[in-house]
């Protein structure tokens, strides 16, 4: 049978190990270890034969071998020894040893069965460990003993110190916190076994952060232990604590943890102004909603309980100014309500409330959680554009009104205190047509040019007021003007009446419908009366009905029209409208007599006479074209060659004078002569002064107006009244420039004692011309004379 037995050393606290003894009946061929069926070995089967039907004792249950952790020593650590009592001691028995660390942690002498662990054990990495014992004989190596199973379990010491796994902490607890209110609960594990002694028994304390927390020993949770802690005064904690074991005595592990503790904010602090005065300023041209200046309440809280709305509680200018509150910086902006005027009110003053929207009862006695402060605003004189009274002006003129007529009187003045002196202007975008003027210094607004409603009925015309002083300072006003209707336009014909009458036609047959406009609009409507013009009153052929209703009736008054006696009537028909005074005008009526089948259908209204025979053929209508054709053709080579021989032909070479260059030393007008010479001159002079050429340096400002002017004050030779003539035109033209421009004229005039000196058209045969004349002129003609060959009296040649 097997015994075990554990020796005693200088670190062992257990003495040999108790065996138990188990009896039992053995099956022939299993034997049960431990509860556990294993078959046998043909040896063990043999060795068992024998004693079939005899009573044999069971294998050993053993007992836990115990041993302790983290051995130090240098030799084996001796756990126990094993032992069966059929070792007679002679060494016949070898002890085999197998299972969990079987010859690696743990080793077995087989010859004494003693069992020593051969390397550190931890009972943190393993707690125990399963092994088997065999006993066979050393000669046979047949087992002498069954099989055998047995634990060894590792002794915990306290070699392991509290840890915390989570650390290290945040937390957060809000300000002004009652004590006791918990913060957060730290936890501390140890490695040690809980079951044995009082190694893993944690206790918690805290070695910094008081007096402001504590600690509880046997849970770790973490409390306030100040009252009124501020985060305004202190916003961030530290806090260490220490887990130690064994219960907190001597000599136990300890291990540490930071907690690290933030105060959140509560709404424990009212704004309060650092100012409880502000001064501003702001233009008195400043425009609606742009900014004043700004103010500001602080509050030591933050996030939404240093939220702050701001309000105008008080103050003159209430209705003038606004204030808005901006969320990203909490701070009050003054913004412009109304316009400003420093000429009506030259400073402001505002009671500004800065105000907490979010509140906690609990802090309420330490309120009030508002503030006020007063804001002076100063408004700043600016030079202002001038402004009109009224804003707007509507004028109605009737039609008719004459030219210089004042219809409205413009008034703007400088609304600044220096009250400039303003001068008037139309802006001529607005009246393109010139229509208007205004007096420059009275705002007198005048008719320039007469008006006419049915041309133009409205006018919406820009008058500008400008500073005399700073002409930059410009104001505007609106004036439409409103043309009323005045009956200065007679009714005519809604379009050109042609009428047709059968010659079956009958006494009172219609024959035309008239009726008639009138560009005109009286207020009372527009109604027409017609009749027959006096000339035609007693028309034996045709008769008129006024309808009353703006149309009327052409009736025949007999029977019996004829196309051969006469094909065509004239019908005048007088038109007056209601207006005052009565305009009235005579629209005539064309009447064809007309050929007409049986039903009143017309078949033709043209004489026999000019009818063209229904048999002509396509080719003779062709052959009549052609020879229009080739009349037309003769009578234009006909025109042209007389107008050929109108004009003077100069073919030769040595008569063409055009060629002939003549170089003059004398100093002329200059380029302005060049560019108004008119080459004209030299073929005609008299109908050179009918030629007007513009000038290339000049811009025609002036159109002429010559067609207006009397001839005789054209072609009089007196330079006075040439000019005279030119300036009346100019005078004349309503569309020159409002500037004054300088005018060139070339005026030779007509009464030179030379005459013209140009020999153009003046060659009309192919005989020479004597030049002898020139001589005469005296010396400043020597040249031209010269030029032309002319001899003196005694035959000389110049």
């Amino acid at each position: 049978m097997w015994t075990s037995g554990r020796m005693s050393n200088a670190k062992n606290l257990f003495g040999l190990g108790v065996s138990l003894y188990f009896w039992g009946l053995m099956d022939l061929t299993t034997t049960v270890l431990s509860g556990s069926a294993r078959p046998l070995t043909e040896g063990q089967e043999d060795n068992l034969s024998d004693k079939l039907h005899q009573r044999m004792k069971r294998s050993w249950v053993w007992n836990q071998f115990f041993v302790l952790e983290e051995y130090t020593g240098t030799d084996p650590l001796y756990v126990g020894k094993l032992h069966s009592d059929m070792d007679r001691g002679d060494g016949s028995i070898k002890y085999i040893l197998s299972g969990e660390g079987a010859g690696i942690v743990f080793t077995i002498d087989d010859t004494t069965g003693d069992i020593h662990a051969i390397q550190r054990l931890d009972r943190e990495e393993r707690s125990q460990y399963t092994l088997r014992a065999q006993a066979l004989d050393r000669r046979t190596g047949r087992p002498m003993e069954p099989e055998s199973e047995f634990i060894i379990k590792i002794q915990d010491i306290n070699d392991n110190e509290p840890k915390f796994l989570d650390g290290p902490y945040v937390a957060s607890v809000p300000e002004m916190s009652p004590v006791g209110t918990s913060v957060i609960q730290v936890t501390a594990t140890d490695a040690d076994d809980p079951t044995y002694g009082n190694s893993a028994r944690v206790v918690y304390s805290i070695l910094q952060g008081q007096p402001y927390f504590s600690v509880d020993s046997r849970t770790g949770l973490i409390r306030t232990a100040l009252m009124n802690m501020d985060r305004e005064a202190k916003e961030y904690y530290e806090v260490i604590i220490q887990a130690k074991d064994m219960g907190g005595q001597l000599g136990g592990l300890a291990g540490t943890t930071t907690v690290n503790i933030s105060l959140s904010d509560v709404n424990d602090n009212p704004p309060r102004f650092p100012q409880k005065h502000y001064q501003m300023s702001v233009l008195e041209s400043a425009p609606i909603s742009s900014t004043v200046g700004r103010v500001v309440a602080k509050d030591l809280d933050e996030g939404i309980n240093a939220e702050m709305k701001y309000s105008l509680v008080d103050g003159d200018g209430l209705d003038v100014f606004d204030i808005n509150t901006d969320p990203n910086y909490q701070v009050g902006i003054i913004t412009v309500r109304k316009p400003l005027s420093f000429e009506s009110k030259k400073s402001y003053t505002l009671k500004v409330e800065g105000a907490n929207p979010h509140l906690e009862m609990r802090f309420l006695n330490l309120g009030p959680f508002r503030d006020t402060t007063t804001v002076h605003i100063s408004v700043e004189d600016v030079d202002e554009p001038p402004v009109f009274e009224p804003s707007t002006y509507f004028v109605e003129v009737p039609e008719d009104v004459e030219i210089g007529t004042t219809i409205q009187i413009i008034s703007a003045k400088d609304p600044d205190v220096t009250n400039n002196s303003i001068r008037y202007s139309i802006d001529r975008s607005s009246d393109p047509g010139r229509f208007f003027y205004v007096d420059i210094t009275s705002g007198a607004l005048m008719t320039a040019r007469p008006l006419d409603r049915e041309d133009i009925s409205w006018h919406n015309i820009t008058v500008l007021a400008t500073e005399l002083n700073n002409p930059s300072q410009v104001g505007s006003v609106s004036v439409t003007v409103k043309v009323l209707d005045v009956n200065d336009n007679a009714p005519e014909f809604a379009r050109f009446y042609e009428a047709f009458v059968c010659e079956n036609a009958k006494a009172g047959q219609l024959i035309q419908t008239v009726s008639a406009i009138d560009r005109d609009d009286p207020q009372e409507g527009q109604h027409f009366y017609y009749s027959l013009a006096p000339e035609a009153a007693n028309n034996p052929n045709f008769t008129l009905r006024d309808n009353q209703d703006n149309t009327a009736w052409i009736l025949t008054r007999r029977s019996g029209f004829r196309q051969n006696e006469q094909n065509m009537f004239y019908l005048p028909i007088l038109i007056s409208d209601n207006g005052r005074p009565v305009l009235s005008s005579t629209g005539t009526l064309t009447v064809h007599v007309c050929s007409c089948d049986e039903e009143g259908v017309v078949m033709s209204c043209n004489a026999e006479a000019y009818v063209l025979p229904v048999s002509l053929s396509r080719g003779a209508l062709i052959a009549i074209l052609a020879c229009i054709f080739v009349l037309l053709v003769l009578v234009l080579l006909i025109l042209s060659m007389r107008r050929q021989r109108k004009q003077p032909y100069i073919i030769d070479e040595e008569e063409n004078i055009h060629e002939n260059i003549v170089r003059y030393d004398d100093e002329g007008g200059g380029e302005e002569d060049t560019e108004a010479f008119d080459i004209a001159a030299m073929w005609n002079p008299r109908e050179a002064q009918l030629v007007v050429k513009n000038r290339q340096d000049m811009l025609p400002e002036i159109e002429s107006l010559s067609r207006y002017v009397p001839q005789a004050c054209v072609m009089d030779n007196n330079v006075h009244n040439y000019v005279l003539a030119k300036l009346y035109e100019a005078d004349m033209d309503l569309w020159a420039p409002p500037f004054d421009s300088l005018q060139t004229y070339m005026f030779e005039g007509n009464g030179s004692v030379a005459e013209s000196l140009s020999s153009l058209q003046s060659v009309t045969t192919d005989s020479d011309q004597s030049y002898d004349y020139l001589t005469d002129w005296g010396p400043r003609f020597k040249k031209l004379a010269e030029m032309y060959g002319a001899t003196d009296s005694s035959g000389v040649l110049w």
